[in-house]
């Protein structure tokens, strides 16, 4: 049996099964044909949330922001350059804490930007205030590998 990863698509939310090996040949959805990497982060939502933690077999990292925060805006556009970086091996992914209140409680969130590292639906580290690109890529494969 070929060794495989699941990913969600950010499009359509069906979950592909790819071979691992074949990760970083730019893979297609196989319901919508969307791609399931874009170099760049995906909004998640309440709706959404669960199904891109749980079901991706990559980690997922993601950016709780907020349109009024000086700090979330800076570092906007370091985390997109980061995606860039890190996919296909890490899921990049950024919550409106202002649009989606409930996750930011949930998840105890005091300040932000916070930037969380999801594996297995399982939440592995945290980090709290504005990076830069390197900064976040540097921490991110320290924890993931």
């Amino acid at each position: 049996m070929t060794d495989s990863t699941h990913l969600v698509c950010q499009a359509c939310l069906a979950v592909n099964r790819i071979p691992t090996a074949r990760l970083a040949d730019s893979p297609k959805c196989g319901k919508c044909q969307e791609g399931l990497f874009k170099a760049k982060s995906i909004t998640l939502t309440s709706a959404n949330y669960q199904r891109h933690l749980q079901r991706n077999d990559v980690p997922v990292l993601v950016d709780f922001w907020a349109p009024w925060c000086g700090p979330c805006k800076t570092m906007g556009p370091q985390f997109e350059q980061a995606a860039g970086q890190l996919e296909p091996n890490v899921r990049l992914a950024k919550v409106d804490t202002e649009a989606e209140q409930q996750l930011g409680a949930q998840l105890n969130i005091r300040s932000i930007p916070t930037m969380i590292i999801f594996k297995g639906g399982k939440e592995i580290a945290r980090q709290a205030g504005a990076m830069s690109a390197t900064d976040i890529i540097k921490w991110t494969r320290s924890h993931t590998g």
